[in-house]
């Protein structure tokens, strides 16, 4: 049973970061074509929030293996 909430936890967090990611990078994309002067901002405020993002699989991980070895 550990093994399946294990599995649960990291696919899930794998899931939603690849959703949340995609809807940045996507409304980042869309806001450059309306306004390509604030290009850099934009990128910059883009690699914050991917970086942000990436964070939840990484603790998905980690969860994974504290139920999977049951610290």
């Amino acid at each position: 049973m550990e093994l399946l909430a294990a599995a649960i936890v990291v696919g899930l967090g794998a899931i939603g970061a690849g959703f949340g990611n995609g809807m940045i990078v996507s409304k980042t994309v869309e806001s450059i074509a309306r306004q390509p002067e604030a290009k850099a901002t934009l990128q910059t405020t883009m690699f914050i929030g991917v970086g942000i993002v990436e964070v939840v699989p990484i603790i998905g991980v980690v969860l994974g293996f504290l139920i999977f070895f049951g610290a």
